[in-house]
């Protein structure tokens, strides 16, 4: 194993932080990238990290790693230090107020005018040719801020892989997923080994978020050059929701961890006998059929329902109840479906996203992510 270390632009004289890679195999094979906790306050991605670690450094000691896989424990450095009032603020950045899963930079035709005089009908030298000159474009970036140059180095890290695996957590959830349309045929194997409940797939869900940085630039190339260089959807990259923001147990992670190395064996980057497919325990649904519930009052809030209910549209799944009048008002799911992310505050303001049912029929439009 391979410790790199990614200083990042100084704020401010006398600080300095970093980003720290852990990469094991040799370069030259499949690709894969893991990275935990690129929101600081979601703590699940890190303990998993941890699990991760030890068996990549036992494989990697047999010599078991056949590819190249790089792990980044800690994607956060700026969000990890980020305390109010003892409060941890690891989502958005202080200063810019920027959510540091969104606005990564897009180089998908300045890669495309570059290369397009290299390209040819060959789709595997194509995706060689496209990753070198996507590297050398996002490496090359200029920035300006420390976020700035946290995003380049992630990019720069992660842009060149054939799987990518961005873990978070949402408040109190089922294990879920999200990933690109173009990508579900190679994420449907990963949703069984990880036992994912619902996989919400969208094609360019707005604002740039990490994953789709990532995954989009192979789709969006095949679009630009339709009809003359084959380019296949060479980056799967899925935002990996480990359950809620509570759920931080050795026992989870652990499970979690071995998993991952699983489909990383399935898919051909360990050595060893493939692992069998599990069963499926969930589906892909559209994201825009994932339907926010908001509370349209501000009041106490109660759950009438648990996360990992299948609901009926009509259905109450909290009320809000205001402690001055005793009014209680009912929320109801919109949609039929599994009731599978809901918030653990127990306040709610007036237009708080409360909880999450994902549909099956595809009912929003616009960005499709929250803030």
């Amino acid at each position: 194993m391979n410790i790199q270390r990614h200083p990042l632009l100084s704020p401010a004289p006398g600080t300095q932080r970093e980003l720290v890679s852990l990469h094991y195999g040799q370069p030259g094979g499949q690709k894969a990238y893991i990275q935990a906790s690129l929101h600081a306050d979601e703590l699940p991605g890190m303990l998993v990290a941890h699990h991760l670690r030890r068996l990549l450094d036992e494989l990697d000691a047999a010599g078991q790693v056949s590819g190249e896989i790089v792990l980044v424990p800690m994607a956060n450095p700026i969000g990890l230090s980020q305390f109010v009032m003892h409060g941890h603020q690891g989502r958005f950045e202080l200063t810019t107020g920027e959510n540091f899963n969104r606005h990564y930079p897009d180089q998908i035709d300045n890669v495309a005018k570059a290369v397009e005089f290299d390209l040819g009908p060959d789709a595997a030298a194509n995706v060689a040719t496209l990753r070198r000159a996507l590297k050398s474009a996002v490496l090359s970036s200029p920035v300006e801020t420390e976020l700035q140059s946290q995003r380049r180095t992630l990019l720069g890290l992660s842009c060149d892989a054939d799987v990518v695996l961005d873990l978070h957590c949402d408040a109190q959830a089922l294990m879920h997923l999200y990933t690109e349309v173009p990508c579900w045929p190679d994420c449907e194997p990963l949703a069984r080994f990880l036992r994912s409940r619902v996989t919400l797939l969208a094609q360019d869900s707005g604002d740039n978020p990490f994953d789709e940085a990532c995954s989009q630039v192979w789709w969006k190339w095949a679009r630009h050059f339709a009809g003359r260089f084959p380019i296949p959807q060479a980056c799967l990259s899925v935002t990996v929701e480990l359950r809620g923001a509570v759920d931080v147990t050795h026992e989870l992670a652990a499970a979690d961890a071995q998993n991952i190395v699983d489909f990383l064996r399935w898919r051909g980057l360990i050595k060893g006998d493939r692992p069998a497919l599990p069963e499926a325990v969930g589906d892909a649904r559209p994201l825009a059929g994932s339907m926010p519930i908001k509370a349209p009052v501000a009041g106490v809030l109660t759950f009438l329902k648990e996360v990992g209910a299948e609901v009926r549209a009509g259905d109450v799944l909290a009320q809000v109840i205001d402690p001055v009048t005793a009014e209680i008002t009912d929320l109801k799911s919109p949609v039929d479906g599994l009731f599978f992310a809901r918030d653990f505050v127990r306040f709610a303001s007036a237009g708080m996203r409360i909880a999450k049912v994902a549909g099956r029929e595809a009912l929003r439009t616009g960005k499709l992510l929250g803030a």
